[in-house]
């Protein structure tokens, strides 16, 4: 690719302040990258089995300078994807049909918008850096344990981490959403589409219709539906004051120590997922590696205003623990503020180097004991020792008081999320390790045609965790199109949102709204 085809078009810094209080923004100048800042920004995604190779890479720092690349792609008929913080676990943003990425790394502004009664969330702000400047009103949102993911793509799919229990998803707060479309003309527009406005559907689309669909999110407008916005420090979530929180080590070594430690641990969460239960504070990833042994490892987040929090917590790890052999570990319990529990217990913002793939499911009744056997030969195979574990992430709670259609996400009656995470570093490896993550997912679901079916044991998968093998016939064989995981009953409204503002289907991925079933 010629160097002259590396084109940035950036902004002066005074661009993001100038955006940020809502002044005019100065025209950018096109300028030429080195080779070194092209290939950086080009290779900045987390899963290194996919490569982007655009012809040009737009760093905008306003809605408009937005607008602009995305009429600059349409007008070259060049496949536009944009990158918030560069997270996706596949081909969405990184892939040969590419030529246009529009970076939004340096749209990072939080603000109180006075006019909207929301604060501004700028759609390639990180998590972390939500946290930090909400501290600063006292309130916070239901993100994610990951600081480095970006806001763009995490509130569109739905959003949701250790708060979530408690306050329900990010986008459960989503009041507004600011988004670049295409007309049918080809025009690129500028449209702020809130919960009581005209555009009311284009905002319904983004509370869990994924991103990458219907536009380019350029910021949010976060409030929760119980504040009229009269004050921004009650205009989101107040966090707990304190949270505790351990580690508890758990060295299994038999198959039958395996199966009784998460036939405790989802049998406790399945008990636990209503809203308002007595245990919607606590949050317990459980993390099992691929060591040999089916070595696992929990991090137990709890908010430490719950009443009887320290006694809930030992009985919570009691019945954990209860017949498992050799007996976990716990590590100190600590007690820490927040955001000292967000800066030193959160899992802090870094580069993957990895090669990945990722299958999931929701849970809304827990795996039998066949079927965590089926887990345990997988996760035991000595043959994929590394980085790859299964993941357990607990659901419910506020989640589930909110009904399936009122958002786009319709997964509300789910306890827990089971993540296959396949993780490897040699291309060489590509296939056997995909193969791998592939026959678990198929072996665990035989029964329902080697995918989660939703029913009364499973609640689909989440878009945030794509997974193209849902539309491929030959993993699963369930004969329910791959939106039915995703999407639910909601596919009907997202396809009617998704003809009305991109008629042309600029916006297209692997998992787009409208795309073939199979």
């Amino acid at each position: 690719m010629a160097l002259s085809r590396r084109q940035l078009i950036a902004a002066a810094a005074v661009g993001g302040t100038a955006a940020a209080l809502g002044m005019p923004v100065p025209r950018a100048e096109d300028r030429v990258l080195g080779a070194d800042e092209f290939r950086s920004l080009a290779t900045r995604g987390y899963n290194r089995r996919f490569v982007a190779r655009p012809a040009k890479i737009s760093v905008p720092t306003s809605a408009e300078e937005v607008r602009r690349a995305v009429a600059e792609a349409v007008a070259e008929n060049s496949p536009i994807a944009a990158r918030s913080g560069g997270h996706c676990f596949d081909d969405f943003v990184d892939n040969a049909r590419t030529r246009s990425i529009i970076d939004l790394g340096r749209m990072n502004a939080v603000f109180w918008d006075e006019r909207h009664r929301a604060f501004s969330v700028d759609a390639g702000a990180d998590i972390g850096g939500v946290y930090q400047a909400l501290h600063r009103w006292g309130v916070t949102v239901p993100g994610g344990i990951c600081l480095g993911v970006g806001m763009g793509g995490h509130v569109c799919g739905g959003g949701y981490g250790p708060l979530s229990r408690r306050f329900g998803l990010v986008a459960d707060h989503l009041a507004g959403v600011e988004v670049v479309t295409v007309d049918a003309e080809g025009a690129a527009k500028v449209v702020v589409a809130t919960e009581d406005g005209p555009d009311r559907d284009l905002w319904w689309a983004h509370t869990g219709g994924g991103g990458g669909n219907f536009g380019v999110v350029t910021r949010f407008l976060l409030r929760s539906p119980e504040s009229d916005g009269s004050d921004p420090a009650h205009a989101l979530p107040k966090p707990p004051r304190g949270m505790l929180s351990a580690r508890l080590i758990l060295p299994v070594t038999t198959e039958d120590s395996f199966v009784r430690l998460l036939t405790n641990y989802l049998g406790f969460f399945e008990h636990h997922s209503a809203p308002g239960n007595e245990f919607a504070g606590l949050y317990a990833p459980l993390m099992i590696r691929t060591t040999g042994t089916g070595a696992a490892e929990m991090l137990i987040l709890f908010d430490a205003e719950t009443p009887h929090a320290r006694g809930r917590f030992d009985e919570f790890v009691a019945t954990v623990s209860d017949g498992v052999f050799p007996p976990p570990i716990l590590t100190p319990l600590t007690e820490l503020s927040y955001a000292d529990t967000v800066n030193q217990v959160y899992y802090a913002k870094g580069v993957n180097t990895t090669r990945v793939k990722v299958k999931a499911a929701y849970l809304r009744t827990a795996y039998s004991p066949d079927q965590l056997r089926v887990f345990y030969r997988y996760i035991t195979d000595l043959r994929f020792l590394g980085e790859s574990q299964l993941e357990f992430l607990p659901f419910g709670g506020a989640i589930n008081a909110v009904a399936g259609d009122a958002t786009a996400m319709p997964a509300r009656d789910s306890f827990m999320k089971m993540l296959i995470h396949a993780s490897w570093r040699l291309p060489s490896d590509d296939e056997r390790y995909v193969r791998w993550a592939r026959e678990m997912y198929r072996d665990v679901h035989a029964e329902t045609g080697g995918v989660p079916v939703p029913n009364e044991t499973y609640g689909g998968s989440y878009i945030n965790y794509p997974d193209p093998d849902l539309a491929d016939a030959q993993w699963n064989t369930s004969g329910l199109p791959w939106h039915a995981f995703y999407y639910g009953g909601n596919y009907r409204r997202l396809l009617r949102v998704k003809a009305d503002v991109d008629p042309g289907n600029v916006f297209q991925h692997r998992l787009s709204i409208g795309r073939p079933d199979w």
